[in-house]
């Protein structure tokens, strides 16, 4: 059962009240709606490895939130259960990377997404794979 007490936007909303990661992160969301949610973030400095390329944990985090953003926008509280990722290509100091969440299940408890990190330019750059557990409380209700 779907609750729409809130619009994914004011989820959103709610969400980014007290996520300072995503403030750090700098990421930007473009898009969002049940199921589905589009951000994109420059590489910063304190984002790089030793190697001058990003941090694997920055993809993967971005990543996540995108899977958080898109899957708590039905409306029922969720949180991540597994998650996968598999990095394709590099990404440098300045590259600015799109992160695109899909649904592609939905169940009464669990729903699997598909996430894509890419360049500006198209290439792919990390595509994750996440299940979230849906815990069937609404968001807004105050207990959440």
């Amino acid at each position: 059962m779907e609750h729409h007490n809130l619009s994914p936007r004011e989820i959103l909303e709610r969400m980014l009240q007290h996520d300072r990661f995503t403030a750090w992160m700098g990421l930007q969301i473009d898009e969002i709606k049940a199921g589905y949610c589009r951000l994109h973030f420059e590489i910063k400095a304190d984002m790089l490895n030793g190697f001058g390329r990003v941090h694997g944990g920055i993809l993967f985090s971005a990543s996540d939130s995108a899977l958080a953003f898109a899957c708590n926008a039905h409306g029922t509280l969720s949180v991540a259960l597994d998650a996968s990722i598999s990095f394709t290509r590099p990404a440098v100091l300045g590259d600015v990377i799109f992160v695109e969440a899909k649904e592609v299940h939905l169940g009464n408890k669990t729903a699997v997404y598909d996430i894509r990190c890419q360049h500006a330019s198209g290439h792919l750059v990390a595509h994750f794979k996440g299940t979230a557990y849906r815990t069937g409380r609404a968001i807004g209700t105050g207990a959440d």
